[in-house]
Parts: structure tokens; C-alpha cells; sequence
């Protein structure tokens, strides 16, 4: 976590929020003294390409058309 002055964080507000956004933290200190945490709204951990794409198949498991097959919905789709 970085330590950032009252003044630095108003004159730089901007690009501040965007670190922020990409999940850094900040605290705001007023002559010196820690007053304010400023964090991501919503932490949350980005995760790599092949994470995602393993993700997709564990949620993909046991899924079923019910006997229909994608050529058959494709084909009702372009109907």
C-alpha cells in the first residue's frame, strides 16, 4: 500500500482512481498522519486466460441439450 499527502491526491485524483482500479491501495495522510484508505470499491482477482477458459469447462460439466445436437439449433436459428 502506498502513502500519498492530501495535496498529492487532490492534484492527481484522476490518475489515482485509475491505479486504484487496477487494484492498488493508498492511504492519505494529512500533515504526515494517516486519515483516509483509499482501495478498490470491489477487490477482486483478475484471472489469467487458461483460468478462465478452465473455469468455463468446470461450469460446462454435466450441462447436456437434452438430446439435441448444435447443427439442429443452428439450424432452427436461421430459420
Amino acid at each position: 500500500m502506498q502513502t500519498i499527502g492530501s495535496y498529492e491526491a487532490k492534484t492527481h485524483l484522476s490518475s489515482i482512481l485509475d491505479k486504484v482500479d487496477r487494484g492498488e491501495s493508498f492511504t492519505i495522510t494529512k500533515h504526515g498522519r494517516p486519515v483516509a484508505v483509499l482501495r478498490p470499491a470491489n477487490p477482486t482477482r483478475k484471472r489469467s486466460k487458461l483460468e478462465a477458459i478452465d473455469h468455463l469447462k468446470e461450469i460446462r460439466k454435466g450441462l447436456s441439450l437434452g438430446g439435441i445436437t448444435i447443427r439442429e439449433l443452428i439450424d432452427e436459428g436461421r430459420k
